[in-house]
């Protein structure tokens, strides 16, 4: 099956992806929340579609390493949700947010979106185009992602990190959460011939 983001008729090849994670066992609890934020937009930005790296109006394409981010969102029993709802937000390629308490908001990529939403298709599936986050000052690398349960109720706000960041043995949000939770907030990396697929799936509680 393919995924299909919303502008610009743009088409995601999922299996090779996702259909890994629909045999990972479900973690007990869901997948650990984690703390909005500071940096959550206060405005919500006339272009939020699914793909990050390009902004509507603007020729340019964002700096930084391309990433495609995917996964399932899941209920505890393991059941796909579709019509949930998934937020992202996170920095530019230089660590940099869109938000007006950013204090090097002028140096910001203006190319690079910051904030994306889209739906679970009817596997539950979602897709983002974006970029590996530059590094804020004092974490590691990371995205903010929220998702929406279809029926409603409480969403879950938590934070994708990447297995590879020798940041991650210092960050205090990461390493708050208990140890044999921890790995379920690691995406899971392969390279592409334009950048990187990481494969996060959502288990809401």
């Amino acid at each position: 099956m393919t995924l299909l983001l919303p502008r610009r008729g743009l088409i995601l090849a999922a299996p090779a992806l996702l259909l890994p994670g629909c045999a990972v066992a479900q973690p007990a609890g869901g997948t650990p929340a984690q703390m909005e934020g500071p940096y959550y937009p206060r405005v919500i930005p006339a272009d939020a579609d699914a793909d990050l790296r390009r902004v509507a109006g603007l020729g340019q394409v964002a700096q930084g390493r391309p990433l495609l981010l995917a996964g399932q969102v899941r209920n505890l029993d393991g059941a796909a949700l579709p019509g949930a709802v998934v937020e992202i937000w996170q920095a530019d390629h230089a660590g940099i947010y869109l938000h007006p308490r950013e204090g090097r908001l002028a140096q910001r990529d203006a190319g690079f979106q910051g904030y994306g939403r889209t739906r679970a298709d009817a596997e539950g599936r979602y897709a983002f185009r974006t970029i590996r986050p530059g590094q804020y000052p004092g974490r590691t690398p990371h995205i903010h992602l929220r998702a929406h349960p279809p029926a409603g109720g409480p969403p879950l706000t938590t934070q994708v990190y990447f297995p590879d960041e020798p940041l991650n043995a210092r960050d205090g949000l990461l390493n708050r959460v208990a140890e044999a939770r921890r790995a379920l907030l690691l995406a899971r990396l392969s390279a592409t011939d334009e950048g990187q697929e990481a494969a996060f799936d959502v288990v809401l509680p």
